[in-house]
C-alpha cells in the first residue's frame, strides 16, 4: 500500500471562516480529484467533513466502527455552569457556538482555525480561555488527558457525521479495494441517517445543525 499525502485548500486556509471561502468540500475537492484522475484509489475522511451530497463518480465504500461523537470543553471550568462570564471560546463551528450561546449567552465565541495541537497552543498562550473540540478526535491523538469536560449528546448536538471515518472510493469499486471488510453495519446506517437529515434540511456549513443517529437495540433513533 502506498500512502498519497494531499494538502487540501482547507488545510491550508486558515485566516477566514469556512463559510465564507467555500465550505466543507474546501477539506475534499484535491482528493476527491485524486481519485477520479485515479492518482488514489481509496481515501479516508473525517465523515463529518464530507459534503451532504457526495462528489459524481465516488461512493462511500465503508464506515468503520463509530468513536465517541460528543464535544468535548479544554479550558477553565469543570462544567458549562462553571465556566466564569464572559470567557473566550474558541471554535470555528457555527453549531457550536449556537449551542453554546443560548445557553450561556455571556460567553465570547472567537474564530480560531488549525489542527489540534494549534488550538491548544493558542490556549495555552492565553488568547482564549476554552476550546471546544470533537472527542473523537482527542482520543485518536491520545490528547483525551486535555479534556475539562465533555458535554452530553443532548446537551450539545453533534455534527453530523461526527465519530465517524469514510472510506471513500471510485463509484463500483468497493469490492476491488476491499473496503467493506471494515464496515460497521450500526455506524454506516447512523451516518446515512445523519446525512440523509442534512440533505434534507438543504443545511451547509452556514447552517447551525446538529444531528446525531443512535441504535436502541434495532431501532435508529
Amino acid at each position: 500500500i502506498a500512502i498519497a499525502p494531499i494538502t487540501t485548500t482547507g488545510d491550508a486556509t486558515q485566516d477566514r471562516p469556512l463559510s465564507e471561502i467555500g465550505g466543507k468540500g474546501l477539506f475534499t475537492k484535491e482528493i476527491n480529484l485524486a481519485q477520479l484522475e485515479g492518482r488514489a484509489e481509496v481515501a479516508v475522511h473525517s465523515a463529518k467533513d464530507l459534503p451532504g451530497v457526495m462528489t459524481s463518480g465516488l461512493e462511500i465504500a465503508a464506515v468503520p466502527a463509530r468513536e465517541d461523537a460528543r464535544d468535548a470543553w479544554i479550558g477553565a471550568g469543570d462544567s458549562l455552569a462553571d465556566v466564569p462570564r464572559g470567557a473566550r471560546v474558541g471554535t470555528v463551528s457555527l453549531r457550536r457556538r449556537a449551542q453554546l450561546l443560548a445557553v450561556r449567552p455571556d460567553l465570547v465565541p472567537v474564530e480560531l482555525r488549525g489542527n489540534v495541537d494549534t488550538r491548544i497552543g493558542k490556549l495555552r498562550a492565553g488568547e482564549v480561555d476554552a476550546i471546544v473540540l470533537a472527542m473523537a478526535g482527542l482520543r485518536r491523538l491520545g490528547r483525551e488527558d486535555e479534556v475539562s469536560f465533555t458535554f452530553g449528546l443532548d446537551e450539545m448536538t453533534p455534527a453530523a457525521g461526527q465519530g465517524s471515518l469514510v472510506v471513500q472510493t471510485r463509484t463500483g469499486g468497493a469490492e476491488a479495494t476491499g473496503a467493506p471488510a471494515i464496515d460497521d453495519d450500526a455506524s454506516n446506517r447512523e451516518l446515512r441517517a445523519e446525512r440523509a437529515a442534512v440533505v434534507g434540511l438543504e443545511a451547509d456549513c452556514s447552517s447551525p445543525v446538529g444531528i446525531h443517529a443512535r441504535h436502541q437495540g434495532d431501532v435508529l433513533v
